[in-house]
């Protein structure tokens, strides 16, 4: 073709390129953009085989200007091609949330054989910043094909990561505050971005949420387990080089999938999957992609159960029969610890990792409840380490669960201690039941996969193995190495001082 797909993509760092290179001049690089400050440029140069068959181009640059205070922003900008004015001091929306694509037609006689130049200046008069987020360019009768080859080529990298916020929802005056990362992973061998995503932990919390066409920003809606409901946004970040850099993450799953059609199933694409929000393990992964498939796994339960041995507390209500050993059974009796702060230790009947725990309230008085606590892990009971703090917590209702993730812990103990630091303004604390949950079991999946324009099918898959780690020297043998290796440097240097005597005689 005389003019090769060609795009510049800024959401990225370093950014993609295809047929082209890139310059920056008073620019910063901000996640999901390029940010041009006034007098700023970006330069691109692309090649171009045969001009002469390209009468006109289309030239996409999707961008948005910075708010300036409470006004929309102010940040001009002019386009040049060779040197020849494509448009002057052309004013891009501002204002909002997601980026516009201002669309220009490139009249062919600018084109030349050989390197193009583009520039895209911003005016020394600019108030505010304008954020650069790609750019592509096309044959006017072949308009969008450099955007869809971006699209697949950003697809093939399919772990997105974003810093995200929430706000709770319907309070004019509530403010949008960090929230944990999001990280997650789809990947059926299709190579295609996704549009939508929505998930459920075991904790109950769900999400939902919906991604700008590049993957640069989602925005969405959160529920936490306890019911409160929050707006939930994010901007993509870096950290994620490929699919190497999850593929021992404790929260990814491989199943060898069929799909069920024709009255039978039948192999499909392996799926890869991880959504990691900082919560609890999920149960449940819905998505729609940007060529209109969409699929729903449900997982089956991600936890096994661990045995408690003995169980013993800093205090407890013997005489009413509130004991510590009331936590483990399925009775509606409870523990009733008679001060403000208490603890419990649990013994296991081996080393386990743990990777959540539930709690559940007792029956009566809300002001018992837990509020401020530790999950400590210890090897002999004598010497703990703090697996997990939690602070401000509250039960919605007697003989609620709520269950809490210890995110990647991966070392195992025997002995657990939960110290409850705060209560909710009562003298006493209770709890009518702990459980804690091992590490995930080989999972299978139940869902539905359907195809753009097709109806539903089945879907269900089964554990893939985890990929080996390569194994590592055991300590000893490294040490005997270590050894053997000063030994061979000594040798070494003593041939080398008699070498230079038998010179010297």
């Amino acid at each position: 073709m005389s003019l090769n797909v060609t795009f510049a993509d800024f959401s990225v760092d370093p950014p993609r390129l295809s047929n082209a290179e890139a310059r920056q001049h008073q620019c910063d690089v901000a996640g999901s953009h390029v940010a041009l400050h006034a007098g700023g440029t970006v330069e691109l140069d692309f090649e171009v085989t045969d001009p002469a068959e390209i009468p006109e181009a289309t030239l996409t640059i999707t961008a948005l200007v910075s708010r300036l205070g409470s006004s929309l922003g102010y940040a001009p900008i002019d386009v040049l091609l060779q040197g020849e004015v494509l448009a002057e001091e052309l004013t891009v929306p501002g204002g909002g949330e997601l980026p516009h694509d201002n669309v220009f037609a490139v009249p062919g006689h600018l084109l030349k054989p050989g390197t193009n130049t583009l520039e895209i200046r911003v005016s020394a008069k600019a108030r505010s910043v304008l954020w650069l987020y790609r750019i592509t360019l096309d044959p006017v009768h072949e308009q969008g094909r450099s955007e869809r080859a971006r699209a697949a080529e950003a697809a093939r990298e399919s772990i997105f990561a974003y810093d995200t916020e929430r706000r709770a929802a319907h309070c004019e005056s509530s403010s949008w505050e960090p929230a944990p990362r999001l990280v997650f992973h789809i990947d059926r061998g299709e190579h295609s971005l996704p549009a939508q995503l929505s998930w459920r932990g075991e904790d109950g919390a769900e999400s939902a949420i919906s991604f700008q066409s590049s993957m640069s920003d989602f925005y969405g809606c959160h529920r936490a387990g306890d019911g409160t409901t929050y707006e939930y946004r994010g901007r993509r970040t870096g950290g994620q080089n490929g699919p190497q850099s999850i593929e021992h993450s404790p929260r990814l799953h491989r199943f060898r999938t069929e799909e069920g059609w024709g009255g039978g199933w039948h192999p499909s694409h392996d799926l890869r999957l991880l959504v990691d929000d900082g919560g609890a393990l999920v149960e449940r992964v819905a998505w729609r992609d940007q060529k209109g498939n969409s699929g729903v796994a449900v997982l089956q339960s991600a936890s096994t159960g661990v045995e408690v041995t003995d169980v013993e507390a800093s205090d407890e209500f013997g005489a009413a029969g509130e004991t510590a050993d009331n936590l483990l059974d399925d009775s509606p009796r409870k523990w009733l610890a008679g001060y403000d702060t208490a603890w419990v230790d649990f013994t296991l009947a081996c080393p386990t990792v743990i990777t959540s725990y539930s709690l559940m309230s007792a029956n009566d008085f809300p002001g018992r409840d837990p509020r401020n606590w530790t999950l400590h892990g210890s090897h002999d009971g004598r010497h703990w380490t703090p697996l997990d703090s939690r602070t401000g917590e509250t039960f919605a209702g007697r003989y609620q669960t709520r269950k809490f993730s210890l995110g990647a812990n991966t070392a195992a103990y025997r002995h657990y201690r939960l110290d409850v630091t705060r209560n909710s303004g009562a003298t006493e604390v209770q709890l009518a039941h702990v459980h804690f949950a091992g590490a995930p079991a080989d999972q299978a999946f139940t869902g539905y996969y359907q195809r753009f324009d097709e109806g539903p099918i089945g879907y269900r898959g089964t554990a893939l193995p985890a990929p080996v780690p390569a194994a590592l020297p055991a300590p000893g043998l490294a040490a005997d190495l270590e050894a053997a290796a000063e030994s061979l440097a000594a040798t070494a240097r003593t041939l080398s001082a008699l070498a230079a005597q038998l010179r010297d005689h």
